[in-house]
């Protein structure tokens, strides 16, 4: 068990030397599970394959303990990794599989015999050591990767987006085992995904990863309630954050955002953040999540000078909820998350209370968080 910590890590491709990851700077923590979470392409692979020497590191360094392991060989690195596509041997038994590591490593029979034994009943694959994985589900299959992992204690544990492979029932029984086997053992695990929900839902903290730059690392709620910049705001949440473009005018002492559809009336603590940064009369980027725009009368009442008209244009029935679109002009949409109660049939004018207590404004050009 150890921290890792990334320092000014670069990885450059190619005759051009183009950047795959830049300037990677993290400090994970001893125990930590922390989740690598972005768009296909975006470098969370990449970096995960430095920090176990499958790639070489074009700059900086990578240390796991006290140790820069840059230049030590993959087996040496003391970690055990977990592939998408499980990585089984199809002609060894479950078994067999579990393991393989530990009798290259020319272990005594008995200690690996114990080890197997142990790791299969923290799985729940006992039953299954003499099969063959053609014999078994994608779910049992993933849990003789995941054995083959735990068999022993590494330092770290790195898994490489492993349930995309299965079913959606499934991926959502297996990341809750994958994290309650975390919390049994306690090893360091860093977790590479491109789906959202796993990152938010497993992971201590987040890295949010987009053209091989961090563009935040915090908790699952931060990331939701304060993102960075607009790349993270739209990245995280589903369905995504409503944005619009209007300008901050000042009306009797109150500060305002415009469009040439409506005006909400912010609160006094953006304003004051807003006032500081000298952004009255200037255009900036509002962001507002579905589950903060409200149908409901009350809401409709207290807050008149929150409110936005449109037109509806469909509704998406989710089970416990359903998601409202509604058209609100100048080419923009916004998507209501609310109770399936309320009926609009399409085309049916209606209004919503925008929560502005929720709201966030973005730079236009910075693009970064400017309230919190």
């Amino acid at each position: 068990m150890s921290r890792i910590v990334f320092n000014h890590v670069h990885k450059r491709y190619g005759k051009y030397q183009e950047y795959a990851v830049k300037d990677f700077n993290l400090d994970v923590k001893d125990q930590e599970f922390l989740v690598f979470v972005g768009s296909s392409g975006c470098g969370k692979s990449t970096t995960l394959r430095m920090l176990a020497g499958l790639e070489d590191v074009s700059e900086g360094e990578i240390y796991i303990g006290d140790t820069i392991v840059n230049d030590i060989p993959p087996k040496e690195r003391d970690i055990s990794m977990v592939f998408q596509n499980y990585a089984l041997y199809p002609n060894m038994s479950v078994y067999e599989n579990i393991a393989f590591g530990l009798r290259m490593r020319k272990l005594p029979k008995h200690e690996i015999d114990l080890a197997v034994k142990r790791a299969a009943r923290v799985l729940e694959i006992e039953n299954f050591l003499d099969r063959r994985p053609k014999e078994l589900s994608g779910g049992q299959r993933q849990r003789v990767a995941l054995g083959r992992a735990i068999v022993r204690t590494p330092q770290a544990f790195l898994m490489d987006e492993p349930l995309s492979n299965l079913d959606a029932k499934l991926r959502v029984l297996m990341r809750s085992e994958i994290v309650s086997l975390h919390k049994k053992i306690g090893v360091t695990t860093i977790y590479v995904t491109h789906d959202q929900i796993e990152a938010m839902t497993m992971g201590d903290r987040i890295v949010v990863m987009e053209k091989g730059i961090v563009q935040q690392v915090d908790t699952p709620e931060r990331v939701y309630n304060h993102p960075a910049n607009l790349f993270v705001a739209k990245f995280i949440g589903n369905p995504p954050m409503n944005f619009i473009q209007g300008k901050l005018q000042e009306n009797n002492g109150l500060l305002e955002f415009h469009t040439n559809r409506f005006s909400l009336q912010l609160t006094e603590r953006q304003a004051s953040q807003l006032r500081k940064l000298n952004l009255v009369d200037r255009v900036v980027i509002l962001g507002i999540r579905p589950e903060n725009i409200s149908f409901e009368e009350i809401m409709l009442e207290t807050y008149p000078h929150s409110i936005v008209n449109g037109i509806m244009e469909l509704s998406e029935f989710v089970g416990s909820d359903r998601y409202y679109h509604m058209d609100i002009g100048m080419d923009k949409r916004f998507v209501a998350r609310a109770h399936p109660r309320y009926h609009f049939d399409d085309g049916m004018r209606t209004s919503v209370a925008v929560d502005m207590n929720k709201a966030l404004f973005f730079h236009k050009e910075t693009e970064i968080l400017l309230t919190d």
